[in-house]
């Protein structure tokens, strides 16, 4: 997820392209967005790509892309560049299957948004108002800390699932299932229970 960049400056998709750090920014109204990925989320996002990445390459079904990618698909906002955690285009959406140099101009078929501790509801709720306008088929909202995934379908359906759930490619990927648990992080051990001392046996 991302956080917005106190500056003045007002920059377009190409001026980003041209950072030597691009990677770290969306592009929201000019102005730099800066990613927040701690570790814990970036780990999930790892998890999530390598799995989606394999099971699309063995089925020949798309390309999917880690974080660094970005979108210029918003006719809503021209200028408007989102960077999903993870995404997947579909073969035969993009013109002869090559991936572009600069931005993608298409919406995904899936985006995938790690949460970190550190966003703001309000940064992903306009973030999801994006991808609603440009019929994102299918996004999922994963939170490691209430380990939970909130899937959203482009019918406006909304689904909670927890960590003994599984995830499904469901239409967009077909036959992709992973169980949640899979792609979060473990558990912190909780601290053994100490045992406590009955004082010296009592002769009956």
């Amino acid at each position: 997820m991302s956080t917005a960049l106190a500056t003045e400056a007002h920059y377009t998709p190409e001026d980003l392209l041209a950072l030597p750090d691009e990677e770290r920014y969306e592009l929201v109204g000019g102005r730099l967005v800066e990613r927040n990925m701690g570790a814990e989320s970036s780990w999930v996002e790892g998890r999530v790509y390598s799995r989606l990445d394999q099971f699309c390459e063995d089925h020949h079904l798309g390309i999917v892309w880690p974080a660094s990618n970005g979108y210029q698909c918003f006719p809503h906002n021209p200028d408007l560049v989102r960077r999903p955690d993870v995404s997947f285009v579909r073969h035969g959406r993009l013109p002869g299957d090559v991936v572009p140099k600069g931005w993608v101009k298409i919406p995904p078929d899936l985006a995938v948004e790690v949460v970190s501790p550190k966003d703001r509801v309000y940064d992903l709720d306009e973030k999801l108002a994006d991808y609603r306008k440009v019929h994102i088929p299918l996004v999922w909202v994963i939170n490691p800390e209430s380990r939970t995934v909130t899937v959203y379908r482009i019918d406006g359906s909304i689904r909670l699932l927890f960590e003994d759930d599984e995830l499904s490619g469901e239409d967009i990927i077909p036959g992709f299932r992973c169980p949640i648990r899979e792609i979060l992080p473990p558990r912190e051990p909780t601290e053994p229970a100490q045992p406590t001392s009955a004082g010296p046996d009592v002769p009956k």
